[in-house]
């Protein structure tokens, strides 16, 4: 089982811009410290829910301070951006960082985002099929060209090849060349499901949803990927990912009240700063019931109740790797002692 942490950098009410992003990059070198396998980063533009608008940026800085621990995008917002640009920047730091980088991309939703970089709606409706597989064949091939609707360009090279990452260019061109970097796909309806496992990406699968959908959802990935004429071994070696909340105390009521004081007014001030590019309404969740249906589904509580949580949940959906909010406290010294004892006091139960 492989735990990680879930970083959004989020910006608590009374907090800066500035106090949100170090509490973040702090976070990321403890999680590495305690021996955490991954940090995975979020992605939002305008809004306080995240004050981090590049994840792929910011997973640079990461594994430039990091010497172990796998950082990865969760998730680069595919149509707010050129596919082979993001390609070029993932194949860099999966070169420079000897493997270290997983590039988690989605949908994202139809917000103003849309009209400040120029995708339009279309990108977000219609477009991200073929991005996604414009990406994938930037990761995979020596020359792109592309003759979409959207991205249209002649062949280019492919500089440079994340294939050659880990050997030298001989052990390359012998094939002993690593894959390039990990591509997984956020998904949250049976279309995503569908479109990873045709293409054999694995999962990341949203903190919102519980373990009963989560099992589904793998159980559809796996029925697609079969008709899609995966093997059976590439099948059962998919490793997707669960996304959660962790806070960790002596008592389980200390952890979920933590949660329950700082989570609702951040949730409300975020949530409610987003905006449609067409003016369509939308549904915002109840941060306090919303916060109240985190801590149940999720390891919150002492050591033991926490890592009872996570072997079920492993149980009951077949998922190995966590990637886990800690920030949820909204303060820099708790979130780093909920990683310390994440780290120390939760792991060793699970190996």
């Amino acid at each position: 089982m492989r735990v990680g942490s879930f970083v959004l950098a989020a910006q608590f009410p009374g907090q800066g811009q500035g106090e949100a992003l170090h509490r973040a990059v702090r976070s990321a070198e403890v999680a590495e410290e305690a021996g955490l396998d991954s940090v995975w980063l979020g992605e939002h533009h305008f809004v306080p829910y995240g004050t981090c608008p590049s994840a792929v940026t910011l997973a640079a800085l990461l594994l430039g301070r990091t010497r172990r621990i796998r950082v990865g995008t969760a998730v680069s917002v595919l149509p707010t951006v050129h596919p082979v640009a993001l390609g070029e920047q993932a194949a860099l730091l999966h070169i420079t960082s000897g493997g270290r980088f997983s590039l988690g991309v989605g949908r994202g939703g139809p917000w103003v985002d849309l009209e400040v970089f120029g995708a339009g709606l279309e990108a977000y409706e219609k477009g991200f099929p073929d991005s996604l597989d414009l990406l994938l064949r930037w990761l995979s091939e020596p020359r792109v060209e592309s003759a979409g609707e959207r991205f249209n360009f002649r062949e280019v090279a492919v500089v440079p090849r994340p294939q050659e990452a880990l050997c030298g260019p001989r052990e390359a061109l012998a094939g002993r060349g690593d894959s390039g970097p990990e591509v997984v796909l956020a998904c949250t309806s049976p279309s995503s499901v569908r479109l990873a496992a045709h293409r054999g990406l694995p999962m990341l699968l949203g903190m919102h949803v519980g373990d009963d959908e989560k099992a589904e959802m793998v159980a559809l990935w796996d029925r697609h990927a079969r008709a899609a004429g995966h093997t059976p071994e590439e099948i059962a070696t998919a490793s997707h990912v669960s996304a959660g909340v962790v806070q960790i105390a002596d008592r389980r009521a200390e952890a979920a009240e933590t949660l329950q004081k700082a989570m609702p007014g951040w949730l409300r001030q975020g949530l409610e700063a987003h905006v449609t590019v067409d003016g369509r309404s939308r549904a915002m969740r109840d941060p306090v019931a919303y916060t109240e249906l985190l801590c149940g589904l999720h390891p919150v509580g002492t050591p033991q109740v926490c890592a009872d949580r996570l072997a079920a949940t492993s149980e009951r959906t077949g998922i190995t790797r966590f990637a886990l909010l800690v920030e949820g406290s909204g303060d820099l010294a708790a979130t780093e002692e909920n990683v310390r004892r994440l780290g120390a006091e939760v792991l060793p139960q699970l190996r």
